[in-house]
């Protein structure tokens, strides 16, 4: 049986442990790493997240020699491993034991505190590991590649250093582990701490023991700090913290831009070609991402992420929106193919960039609206909305007029078609309706009336065209019968009260056709690639959403704990569920899921003073 078939079916134990997403992850804003359940990074992109993969093998690069674009920590006569989360922070730490009784430490962060006055987060990871009981060895392997699994690197070396050189980027790994043992692969003793340094091509000005340990307590005292500013619910307290910090590690703290996922390609299910690259900013995505934290009290990364969609919307000719950007606001997202990766369990292709930047999508106006709509309202914020960032935002409202009732490619990317879509044209509203709330604490009265006006007119047409009588229900498109999950959210944008008819029957006919078993599918028609096999894991959060505002709420606990089950040991979720196999795939860590978990889990919450 072959490498990429044994994958498929399970393979070896080893295989069968390490082929999957029970990934952790550690970052800092500005660079991060996929670790798997051995303490290996199989997963880490240079200088920023959406960079080189130096550390590929999570995609398999081509050939799949044993540790290719991987950094791994191999224990001698590994037995087992356990993993977690230093609590209330983004440090992980993986023991590994040996069969007789060794057991070593390993220790990963990367570096986030305050330094004069400002965030200190360099372009590094560091990997502790401390020998706590035995006599263990250890073997430490580190291949990166370049270009995409295409490159090997040239490597170098002194004292106390490895360098690594690709074309245009070169890292180095400074340690006070023997540099000769790590270039041979060859076992040694662990007998106190050792510590690696990963990152740019600079000389560290102090040993390396000692910056390690300083970062390592510098950045734990960050970390709790800030999750100590949350306001977090009385119950799902740990799961809500976890989901808070995975959120804010999606953070580009240069720019403020929020990355879906941190992988590119991991299929929505086995063999799909739904392969994507999410390592962008979807300005759908960043709205629920700053809703879910503002919600929470972290307030900075929302306003990092509304200068970030501002600079985005001035640099745009005529105020026309693309869907997604790069980090830096790129327009231009190019895809391309990498061979040299065989992909996820080998499930090809692997794909570069995201053309859904060229897709018309609607929706972005109203995203980019309801994002900058806290700025007015919130007086937590340092940077308040005023009449120069409303007249800002009209232009975007304009825009929304003009499309609510033009075909688009919709929330989902449809690839194959274009139709006027019912999500897209109820974010047009709201983008009215917001503008129209804005004018009115400003005290902008005309303009407040104008605002008014178009959106009551965009809501009166939406529920004349977007209506079926023959399913009662908002359907996907404008005179269509196709159910759609995303309708779920009428109540969440303030469309439709809960009490509507029209409403509870929306949730009835997605529940008759949408639901399979626990989970609700995005929806059931044949799109470019078949039909979805596996459950889009947001809109059964979305669902949860809608059980509570019907009231529901027995069913809506039931369920929300359902998805937590669904977690990775360490609390983490993909975008996709399996629920015959009780697998996640699709890429990771998604936002949108992990958003999903701290709305649900605020809404449901009994009160603290229930608790006490």
């Amino acid at each position: 049986m072959g490498y990429m078939r044994a994958c498929r079916m399970g393979g070896t134990a080893k295989e069968k442990e390490m082929n999957n997403l029970n990934l952790g992850l550690t970052g800092n804003g500005a660079v991060s790493a996929l670790i798997d359940s051995r303490g290996a990074i199989v997963w880490s992109c240079f200088p920023r997240f959406d960079g080189d993969p130096l550390f590929c093998h999570l995609l398999q690069p081509e050939g799949h020699a044993e540790g290719r674009g991987a950094f791994s920590i191999e224990m001698v006569n590994y037995s087992r491993a356990e993993q977690f989360y230093e609590t209330n922070t983004a440090i992980l730490v993986t023991r590994l034991f040996d069969a007789q009784g060794g057991c070593l430490e390993v220790t990963d962060f990367a570096p986030r505190f305050r330094l004069y006055g400002r965030m200190f987060h360099p372009v590094m990871l560091v990997r502790r590991v401390c020998r706590i009981s035995g006599t263990p060895r250890m073997a430490v392997r580190i291949h990166p590649l370049f270009h995409y699994g295409e490159q090997e690197p040239e490597v170098t070396f002194g004292s106390h250093h490895i360098g690594f050189s690709g074309p245009e980027l070169k890292i180095r790994l400074t340690t006070d582990a023997s540099i000769h043992a790590i270039l041979e692969n060859r076992p040694v003793f662990v007998d106190d701490t050792v510590t690696f340094v990963l990152g740019e091509d600079e000389t560290l000005h102090e040993a390396v023991s000692a910056v390690g340990t300083r970062f390592l307590e510098e950045t734990k005292k960050y970390w709790h700090e800030w999750v100590r500013g949350l306001s977090v619910p009385a119950e799902w307290q740990d799961e809500v913290i976890r989901a808070a910090i995975t959120l804010q590690m999606n953070a580009v703290e240069d720019t403020g831009a929020i990355v879906a996922a941190m992988t590119t390609s991991i299929p929505e299910h086995a063999d799909s070609g739904r392969n994507w690259d999410y390592r962008y900013c979807w300005l759908r995505d960043g709205y629920f991402v700053v809703n879910a934290l503002n919600r929470l009290g972290a307030t900075s990364t929302m306003e990092k992420y509304l200068g970030y969609i501002l600079n985005v919307a001035a640099g745009e000719e005529h105020g026309l929106l693309q869907p997604v950007y790069g980090i830096s606001g790129e327009e231009w997202l190019d895809e391309r193919h990498a061979p040299q990766l065989a992909g996820y369990r080998g499930m090809g292709p692997v794909r570069v960039g995201n053309l859904a930047y060229e897709q018309i999508q609607h929706d972005v106006y109203g995203s980019a609206i309801l994002s900058a709509t806290h700025m007015f309202f919130d007086h937590r914020l340092y940077r308040r909305g005023d009449l120069g960032l409303f007249q800002r935002l009209e232009p975007l409202g304009q825009k929304a007029i003009e499309h609510f009732d033009q075909p688009d490619a919709g929330i989902w990317e449809l690839r194959g078609k274009q139709r006027v879509h019912t999500y897209s044209s109820v974010m047009c509203w709201a983008a009215c309706d917001r503008l129209s709330r804005i004018a009115k604490q400003l005290k902008q009265t005309e303009r407040e009336h104008y605002w008014r006006e178009e959106a009551d007119r965009i809501h009166k047409v939406i529920c004349c065209e977007a209506w079926s009588d023959t399913r009662q229900a908002f359907t996907a498109a404008w005179g269509e019968d196709a159910l759609d999950a995303s309708m779920l959210l009428l109540h969440e944008f303030d469309f439709l009260p809960a009490t509507d008819p029209r409403f509870v029957s929306t949730v009835a006919a997605i529940e008759s056709e949408l639901k399979h078993g626990d989970f609700i599918y995005r929806y059931a028609e044949r799109d470019d690639f078949g039909e979805p096999d596996n459950a889009f894991v947001v809109c059964t959060f979305w669902y949860v959403y809608a059980l509570q505002a019907l009231g529901r709420k027995d069913e809506a606990r039931r369920t929300f704990e359902t998805l937590l089950a669904c977690c990775s040991p360490l609390g983490l979720l993909a975008e996709d569920y399996c629920s015959a196999t009780r697998e996640q795939w699709g890429n990771f860590v998604q936002t949108y899921s992990m958003v999903g978990l701290v709305n649900c889990a605020l809404r449901l919450s009994c009160r603290w003073d229930q608790m006490c």
